[in-house]
């Protein structure tokens, strides 16, 4: 969807005036619409919210009353226990293997928590651990979602396609690991999750890189294929141990493609909400950018240059240029390759440069989509031209759970 930068400028500048730089803003009526597109594309299959990409409360709670939203994947143990109790959901998916001793033993210490919460498994070490906390005897059986690695591994395995997850790859490792969940005692199998992160989680039309782009849309079409099977298979080995609940895949990315899978029963999604710039290189569906956080220009230090306070907000993973937030409004600014984004002060450059005055609003978007809410402690929800709530972040409320 075509996008005026100009008006969207106008309208956020208006709806924000009486705040100071830096904060961050959540455009509810594009937010909304993300929600309903994801929904459109998961084709009636449940999607699963990702708690990583949203990180606040409110947002959270706020996708999952409408129609086609269900559950929560969240990102560590203690977050779940604080969702569940909190009431946000009383179906949490925890997305990766846990060592927190203390969230395991309140998880143990109370059978209401433990039927909301799914812990992640792909080694039989993790059950070792939990036995060690909390001994079976002395606990509810708990809730166990297998991970199948879902990277594609060509030319029988000399290629690894994906991220390095979980060590369960071929249908036979995840049968093993099933029955050696339901032979143990404490613990209820109901779940298996494949993150296909080189389909859902890499842009296929990277900017600029068209070579590039139809390298990773060659991969991502053989991988799709391979785990069509591949999964189909897993999941079969693991039926054969224990009554699934669900089986877990895709990300914001991959909706459609997941959701088109029949092994899979429901689909993640987040990122898409925010729409952050990652996904400015996908081809298939790009989100209307939701979240964005404003700083302010201090100085001039130059024609053609004007600098804000602050706008260092680095998204994980590999240390490159798509990590670093991208000045978005007004439109025609860019960083500075010699300086990049600093945690005290960006210098920007472009044609836009000249009609920005001290005091005035530069609005970014982040590169990722939740991490954005690790820097400030609250988020000012617009609609319209107006902030119509100021709602606490995860950090606001007083958790940093990574």
């Amino acid at each position: 969807m075509a996008i005026d930068r100009d008006k969207l400028r106008e309208r956020l500048d208006r709806a924000t005036a009486h705040l100071d730089p830096p904060y961050a803003v959540v455009d509810l009526s594009a937010f909304d619409a993300n929600a309903g597109a994801l929904t459109g594309r998961a084709d009636g299959k449940p999607l699963r919210v990702a708690s990583k990409s949203v990180r606040v409360r409110e947002l959270l709670t706020r996708v999952l009353g409408r129609p086609g939203w269900q559950g929560v994947m969240a990102f560590t143990l203690p977050e779940a226990v604080w969702l569940a109790r909190s009431g946000v959901s009383h179906d949490v998916l925890v997305a990766y293997p846990t060592a927190h001793r203390a969230g395991l033993a309140e998880l143990a210490a109370d059978p209401a928590l433990a039927d909301a919460v799914t812990l992640m498994v792909d080694d039989p070490a993790q059950l070792d651990l939990i036995d060690e906390v909390c001994p079976p005897a002395r606990r509810p059986a708990l809730r166990v979602c297998l991970d199948l690695d879902a990277s594609w591994r060509p030319l029988r395995g000399r290629v690894h396609v994906g991220v390095r997850r979980s060590p369960v790859h071929s249908a036979t490792a995840a049968g093993a690991l099933a029955a050696a969940v339901a032979a143990r005692p404490g613990f209820r199998l109901v779940g298996l999750m494949s993150y296909e992160a080189q389909i859902a989680g890499l842009g296929d039309a990277p900017p600029g890189q068209a070579v590039l782009g139809s390298a990773i849309r060659v991969a991502q079409r053989g991988s799709y294929r391979e785990l069509l099977a591949r999964r189909s298979d897993a999941v079969a080995a693991v039926r054969e141990h224990a009554d699934l609940e669900f089986v877990n895949g895709g990300g914001t990315g991959s909706v459609a493609a997941t959701s088109a899978d029949p092994a899979v029963t429901e689909v993640t999604a987040g990122s898409g909400l925010y729409g952050p710039t990652l996904f400015d290189a996908y081809r298939a569906w790009r989100p209307t950018p939701a979240a964005f956080f404003a700083c302010a220009v201090v100085r001039r230090p130059a024609p053609g240059l004007a600098t804000v306070l602050g706008g260092g907000w680095i998204a994980s993973g590999q240390a490159a240029s798509s990590r670093l937030p991208r000045p978005w409004l007004p439109d025609g600014l860019k960083l500075l390759g010699a300086e990049g984004a600093g945690e005290v002060q960006t210098p920007l450059a472009g044609d836009a440069a000249d009609d920005l005055r001290v005091g005035d609003r530069v609005w970014f978007r982040h590169a990722k989509a939740g991490e954005m809410c690790e820097h400030v402690n609250e988020v000012h929800l617009v609609d319209g031209d107006a902030v119509v709530a100021t709602v606490p972040t995860y950090r606001g409320e007083g958790h940093a759970f990574l």
